[in-house]
């Protein structure tokens, strides 16, 4: 039997889940069992099941800055998922919740305060999203990535721990990526990321820029679920994927460089791994502009290029490829000199402490 209980949640998106994943390992040596809190149908469910980790569905409601009919029937989810959230709580008594945020978490967060269960968030952007602002009254602490993001915690909840990353990114075999490719010209390896739900922007921009870019790199391109190009499948040197999992440490230690979005977790591991990168953050159009704040932190501090959404088209991003590639040591040398460190340690620690409490 465990000597601690734990509760994690968080959905919406893969972000919102990936980070949870690397503090399995350590939470599990640390004599911890592992519960998950989720939506019904949201890519969480997925992704905790693979890992075999017990799962409990709620109701949930999206949480929109938008106006949609939805926004006035969504509020009674959140409230049911209150309800939900509480049932499952009080049966299985954890000792902390761990949230890394998304719409499922806000109702699991209010129910865990209501029930006195310490709580610990994790905040991946600059600037906290919509969700971790409503459940930051509810938590106990609220971790945070960049340096920068501590003046935005009220209370002095906010502590800087850095993002969690999975212990098995760092130990992936270029040899194993390269291989199961099945790339066999001499070139360097470009990865086209565009978050877990992928991106129709930059994947348009990518195809067609495709076949110049093909003239000197081979192209891995993880163009998320629904958007595979059948006609494309067979073309020599591009290897398309709707989504990675176990293949994916294999698959960035074979990338020479990276095309993303800006997402938090995404661009740490591209540091982790010292990997240059060219990020095309989200625009302010579809988003809250934290793309672009993240972006920008790793631009001033030299470990990325930006280039914004409304300035990137087909016919220039081959020329900002090739200057990347160009200059890649420079962006190298500067993610060696930093100073982030992976924030499982950390995280884990204030769990600990907190479970004890």
């Amino acid at each position: 039997m465990s000597s601690y209980k734990i509760i994690m949640t968080g959905g919406g998106s893969a972000g919102h889940v990936t980070p949870n994943l690397a503090l399995l390992p350590k939470l599990k040596n640390k004599d911890y069992e592992v519960l998950y809190i989720g939506s019904k149908d949201g890519i969480e469910k997925e992704i905790i099941k693979k890992a075999n980790i017990p799962y409990f569905e709620i109701s949930c409601g999206k949480l929109r800055r938008y106006f949609d009919i939805k926004n006035f029937s969504d509020p009674f989810k959140v409230i049911k998922g209150i309800f939900d959230a509480n049932k499952i709580l009080k049966k299985e008594k954890p000792d902390v919740v761990f949230s890394k945020g998304g719409f499922v978490a806000v109702p699991v967060v209010i129910s865990a305060y209501l029930n006195k269960i310490p709580v610990i968030a994790h905040e991946s952007d600059l600037t906290p999203g919509l969700a971790n602002k409503l459940s930051a009254p509810y938590c106990t602490k609220l971790c945070v990535t960049f340096p920068e993001s501590i003046k935005h915690i009220k209370e002095d909840k906010g502590v800087l721990t850095g993002t969690p990353i999975r212990e098995e990114l760092l130990l992936g075999s270029r040899e194993k990526g390269l291989s199961f490719c099945g790339f066999t010209q001499n070139r360097p390896v470009l990865l086209i990321i565009g978050g877990s739900l992928g991106s129709k922007y930059i994947n348009d921009l990518v195809r067609n820029s495709l076949m110049e870019l093909l003239k000197k790199y081979n192209v891995i391109h993880i163009c998320g679920k629904g958007n595979f190009d059948e006609n494309l499948a067979k073309l020599q040197g591009y290897k398309q994927f709707e989504y990675i999992t176990e293949e994916l440490p294999h698959i960035m230690k074979a990338a020479d460089m990276v095309v993303s979005r800006a997402g938090a977790n995404a661009i740490y591991e591209f540091l982790a791994l010292r990997k240059p990168n060219l990020l095309i953050p989200l625009s302010k159009k579809s988003s809250r502009g934290d793309q672009i704040l993240n972006a920008a932190s790793f631009e001033n501090s030299g470990y990325s290029m930006v280039v914004q959404e409304e300035d990137i088209n087909s016919k220039n991003l081959e020329e900002k490829i090739d200057e990347l590639y160009k200059n890649r040591n420079t962006y190298i040398k500067a993610m060696e000199e930093s100073t982030v460190k992976n924030g499982v340690d950390k995280i884990i620690d204030i769990i600990i402490n907190f479970s004890k409490k």
